[in-house]
């Protein structure tokens, strides 16, 4: 199974996501869910995550450090079982891009809010409300999987 996980720049909220996501599945020892992430604008393709975000994670004992920023291709719907956006200005992004072939979601029960204009403690709110969502995810995921 492949998981997308989408928001505007692909370097604070969907690598956060797809971080935390990939940790709570190999927690859980689900070992076939394939997680990707990437924005729905390349203005930061080929940089690393914001390093506020890097830190955030660090600081929960998660590595980013690995995260080059991408920007969604419509072609990617046929390679992807799920695409999770972070909030809902992604969502209706995401489907203005084409006819999608799998199911679009948000990622957490309310959108996520952008910690890019924000202070650092941004940051730390953000990644509690993608750990809380993620551990959802890994539930619905196990039962898809």
């Amino acid at each position: 199974m492949r998981v997308e996980i989408v928001c505007t720049g692909n370097i604070c909220r969907s690598p956060i996501g797809e971080v935390v996501l990939r940790a709570k599945l190999a927690e859980a020892g689900i070992d076939d869910v394939q997680v990707t992430s990437s924005g729905t604008g390349g203005w930061h393709v080929g940089d690393p995550m914001d390093p506020r975000a890097a830190a955030a994670l660090r600081r929960r004992g998660y590595d980013g450090s690995a995260h080059r920023a991408r920007e969604f291709r419509a072609g990617w719907f046929a390679e992807r079982d799920l695409v999770l956006a972070m909030d809902s200005g992604h969502l209706s992004a995401l489907t203005r891009r084409g006819r999608a072939t799998v199911p679009i979601q948000l990622f957490a029960d309310v959108d996520v809010p952008d910690p890019y204009y924000g202070d650092d403690d941004g940051f730390d709110d953000v990644l509690a409300q993608i750990e809380k969502a993620a551990d959802a995810w890994v539930d619905r995921l196990r039962s898809r999987a």
